[in-house]
């Protein structure tokens, strides 16, 4: 069995933040970054870390491959899907700061009124869907396209300074058009007037990005994708992997995963916890992951039950891969270090 576990944002980003690292006792993950190598390659983003694992070239469709991953959500077809992805943009010094709906707490009622309100609005463009509170998307009607597009995926920029939503490029004025006008819907919206009169955070733009068209076929190398993140499952069942839900923690995939197996798992649980630069929650999440995912994985690999691993994480210090197998967890003289060392010593080594 091997396995492939993806982490966002493993490892803090301020190596001197004593009050998040300082005596963060994790000895299952420490035993197995100590005993494995590292490979470390330019900063990606968890979409395009995902993407890479299943194939998928750069510039993927990721608003495509999601709405592939969705339970209940329309077939992606041949159609040019964009992710809508609600949001709150306040201004901070200056600053344009993104808030992602997880922060948002919209209400599915709430989710469904804005987005019947976009879809009547922008009928002569496309389809606005909703998959969930969260996540929505915008299917483009045929003419509507966007050309070249390198808006960041949502995970990129969610609690951070914004620059612009959308390319400079003449082909995508009319949808810089759209997201104005949809901007000024939001505002208007009742849903909105409501969550202002109650002191809440509003709805107030859209996220769009991932625009493309659903790939035809991936690397079928992975056989098991394990994950609740849309995307992920919208990869995987492009490439043909089996689409498997994420267990409670490394015992619960062990005992379901097929020996032979080539398996993907995806714990996204430290992501918005570096977002949004919550030290109290990222200590806390990492915690419960060293208990449920980290030392269980790595007593497995010692013990040869499972084959190798590949730990994949994608931070501010770039996309770090440690791999192990069982023999290189019984180098008993490759000392563990605390996560603080370990990030002092990526930052010190900064390209």
């Amino acid at each position: 069995m091997q396995i492939t576990l993806v982490v966002p944002e493993l490892v803090w980003p301020e190596p001197d933040d004593r009050e998040t690292l300082a005596e963060l006792a994790v000895p299952g993950l420490a035993t197995l970054l100590a005993r494995s190598r590292l490979q470390r390659h330019a900063p990606r983003s968890l979409e395009a870390t995902l993407c890479d694992a299943f194939g998928v070239a750069d510039n993927t469709a990721y608003a495509a491959c999601r709405v592939h991953g969705e339970e209940h959500a329309p077939a992606a077809g041949g159609a040019v899907w964009l992710c809508a992805d609600p949001i709150h943009l306040r201004l901070h010094q200056e600053r344009l700061i993104l808030a992602d709906a997880a922060t948002l707490d919209i209400a599915a009622s709430e989710a469904g009124a804005l987005v019947d309100a976009l879809d009547r609005h922008f009928a002569d463009v496309g389809r606005f869907h909703l998959a969930s509170s969260d996540r929505w998307y915008l299917e483009l009607a045929a003419g509507h396209e966007p050309g070249y597009f390198d808006v960041l995926p949502l995970s990129a920029v969610a609690g951070r300074s914004v620059i612009r939503q959308l390319p400079e490029t003449a082909e995508a004025r009319w949808l810089r058009r759209l997201l104005n006008e949809a901007q000024m819907l939001l505002h208007q919206h009742p849903v909105n007037q409501r969550r202002d009169e109650a002191g809440r955070a509003t709805i107030n733009s859209l996220w769009l990005w991932g625009a493309g068209r659903l790939p035809t076929a991936g690397d079928a190398s992975v056989t098991d994708v394990w994950s609740d993140l849309a995307l992920t499952r919208g990869c995987g069942r492009v490439a043909g992997s089996h689409i498997r839900d994420l267990p409670d923690d490394a015992a619960a995939l062990l005992a379901q995963a097929a020996r032979g197996g080539r398996h993907l798992v995806v714990v996204d649980d430290l992501q918005s916890c570096v977002q949004y630069e919550d030290g109290a929650a990222y200590r806390a999440a990492l915690l419960e992951l060293e208990g449920r995912w980290f030392a269980p994985l790595q007593q497995a690999l010692a013990s040869g039950r499972v084959r190798r691993l590949c730990l994949q994480a994608p931070t501010a210090y770039g996309l770090l891969s440690w791999t192990s197998d069982a023999r290189a967890q019984w180098k008993l003289w490759l000392r563990p270090q605390t996560l603080q060392a370990i990030a002092r010593g990526l930052a010190a080594t900064a390209p």
